[in-house]
């Protein structure tokens, strides 16, 4: 990164960037597009609990989208807020981070322990790229009612699996089925969950 042809590519850095090939992070657009939700971010950062729906607005406005009855409670840190969609009745206590250079997607029901860290961002091993700013990332999705642990660190391209639960401090390298607990560094699965029992008709 970069290979030959990248410097003649005609597609914009955020195309670039959102198609997930390798992008020069400092370019003049993607660097509106962070100050722009750098700024709702600490907007959004300064509310109190009492200020429910000026909250609700600024997070609608930075985010990609926010299902009903979610709660991030501040503060919360992202790259753009825009690539980043949360389902319904989520929670995430102080400290998330979400580096949604690349598009993260969360389920319904999801909860969040504090200071969980999600990080698409990926930096080239040689220094040369590194010097000249080359960046890439790869998505991070997690399903629906999944529980990641204080601390835990979710690395880029990873997708977690329904109902799974991620220990505190763990950090997932690789995905994650549904239906387990992953613990430790790097996360492994140390126990099959049972599976909810179909409900019967009418219930």
């Amino acid at each position: 990164m970069p290979v030959d042809g990248e410097l003649t590519d005609p597609r914009t850095m955020v195309e670039r960037m959102l198609a997930g090939d390798p992008y020069i992070a400092d370019d003049p657009e993607l660097a509106e597009r962070s100050a722009r939700a750098l700024d709702l971010a600490a907007a959004y950062n300064a509310t109190s609990v009492r200020q429910g729906p000026l909250r609700r607005q600024l997070l609608e406005e930075l985010l990609g989208s926010v299902g009903e009855g979610t709660e991030l409670r501040p503060p919360l840190h992202v790259d753009y807020g825009s690539h980043l969609t949360i389902g319904a009745r989520c929670f995430a206590n102080f400290g998330l981070v979400a580096l949604d250079v690349a598009p993260i997607t969360i389920g319904d029901d999801v909860q969040f322990g504090p200071n969980v860290q999600l990080l698409t961002p990926t930096h080239p091993v040689e220094p040369e790229p590194r010097r000249q700013k080359w960046e890439g990332a790869r998505p991070i999705v997690v399903g629906d009612n999944v529980w990641l642990g204080g601390g835990a660190i979710v690395l880029p391209g990873v997708t977690i699996g329904e109902n799974t639960v991620v220990g505190a401090g763990a950090v997932v390298t690789k995905d994650l089925p549904a239906n387990v607990v992953a613990v430790g560094n790097p996360a492994r699965v140390v126990r099959t969950l049972d599976r909810p029992a179909p409900s019967a008709p009418g219930a």
